[in-house]
């Protein structure tokens, strides 16, 4: 068996706009603090929640180093979710549309 690894081309600086670091910022610490939100939302978790946040804080530091110091680098979380949930929204959409159709007689 061969394995062939080819290298993929790194992605192209992000580009730079006035407000872009304020903005990465709040995406980079926005979203983790999402993930603590969240846990402390579920019921008897226990110690769980500690670890979330832990790993959480971890990750808010990660990210909001690179969204300060290498800027051009960083890439908007909020944007891809946003095209996930965009996706899903059509997919329900359409789904419901065929089910309309199904119901009328098409």
């Amino acid at each position: 068996m061969i394995l062939v690894v080819i290298p993929r081309e790194p992605r192209p600086d992000a580009p730079y706009w006035p407000g872009r670091k304020v903005l990465a910022s709040l995406d980079a610490v926005g979203w983790p603090l999402a993930w603590v939100v969240v846990a402390y939302q579920i019921p008897d978790v226990g110690r769980g929640v500690n670890m979330v946040v832990f790993v959480a804080v971890l990750c808010a530091v990660f990210r909001l180093s690179g969204a300060i110091f290498a800027n051009h680098r960083y890439w908007f979380t909020t944007w891809w979710v946003l095209r996930a949930l965009a996706v899903l929204l059509l997919v329900g959409f359409v789904m419901k549309l065929a089910l309309w159709a199904s119901t009328i007689g098409y």
